[in-house]
């Protein structure tokens, strides 16, 4: 679907009522990402506030089982390296 859609002052740009009833994310104070692929080219997605929660806490598990010389793991040398400073 294409639509024709004026830029207004301010860079203010209205999404004609055809590509809004095509989507459910787009509606007013909705939030989105505008990004560039190409000079000649401008996208609109809907801005994606997930976190992954697990990997990150699998990620900070992960490297607090890491060992290092003498078998001090990432979170003791972090806290030993902060303290002597």
């Amino acid at each position: 679907m294409k639509a024709v859609s004026i830029i207004r002052d301010r860079g203010q740009l209205t999404i004609p009522d055809s590509i809004r009833q095509l989507v459910s994310w787009v509606a007013p104070l909705s939030a989105v990402t505008i990004s560039v692929r190409k000079a000649d080219e401008i996208v609109i997605t809907p801005h994606q506030n997930y976190v992954n929660w697990e990997g990150i806490w699998e990620g900070i598990k992960k490297s607090r089982a890491i060992k290092g010389k003498g078998s001090i793991n990432a979170a003791k040398f972090l806290e030993f390296d902060r303290n002597s400073h």
